[in-house]
């Protein structure tokens, strides 16, 4: 008889946290942020384009670099229209020292779209904001929640830790498998209200206590029911 051809199931998804346990960590969380968030100047405007400078230049550099090119940059170029106008080389050494030159590209490519489509503003809604070249899942949800005060996941390396640690524990957290779970996770969080406040307050505590090296577990508003408690970096996978 011919052998039975073999039949592949697709692995069960992980399961997302129960609704007591999601409200248990918002609350741990603002309570976390309200004393220890940090005083960040594009957490004081509502402007898109000032929130969408703001994550661009914070992709792959340190926050104590970002702030003196963050206040310039909005100095030389305080609005869309102004930095599609711009010299594409002067745009260039404005960027300057951050590195990464393909990131002013990409801001002047997206504000002069949004200043022949758009009427020189950023749109509120997922599926537009994605269609600009330079703007994924990540920064589409920064500036709906930031900029727009929309309930929006966000999902940057911070966030990653953050959540892997507390709902999942161990495993690979850069598997294709396991970014989509945590996306699944963020989304499920997010609260109705509070998202600003809920989303500054998850990249702050990815960036001040649960760190990729030396995690300050101790300290940690989530320590009590953290599924990576007590840490052992060992059982991280593509790290």
């Amino acid at each position: 008889m011919p052998a039975k051809p073999t039949v592949r199931t697709k692995p069960n998804p992980l399961p997302l946290p129960a609704p007591p346990e999601r409200r248990r960590f918002r609350s741990r969380l603002l309570t976390w942020y309200g004393r220890h968030g940090r005083d960040l100047p594009w957490r004081k405007t509502a402007d898109p384009y000032h929130i969408l400078v703001s994550e661009i230049m914070l992709q792959q550099t340190q926050v104590d670099r970002v702030l003196p090119k963050y206040a310039e940059w909005l100095d030389k170029y305080p609005s869309l229209d102004a930095l599609a106008a711009a010299p594409d080389q002067e745009v260039t050494r404005t960027w300057y020292p951050l590195g990464y030159n393909i990131r002013p590209k990409r801001l002047q490519t997206i504000a002069r779209e949004a200043v022949a489509r758009y009427g020189g503003e950023l749109p509120s809604d997922e599926a537009t904001l994605r269609s600009f070249k330079g703007i994924g899942a990540y920064t589409a949800g920064a500036i709906r929640s930031f900029a727009f005060r929309e309930r929006a996941a966000i999902l940057d390396t911070n966030v990653a830790r953050v959540l892997f640690r507390v709902f999942v524990g161990q495993g690979d957290r850069k598997s294709h498998a396991m970014k989509r779970h945590l996306w699944r996770l963020s989304e499920a969080l997010v609260p109705q209200r509070h998202v600003f406040d809920f989303n500054q307050a998850l990249m702050d505590l990815g960036a001040m206590i649960c760190v990729a090296r030396n995690p300050r577990c101790l300290v940690c508003p989530m320590a009590k029911d953290c599924r990576a408690f007590p840490f052992n970096p060992d059982r991280e996978a593509g790290k």
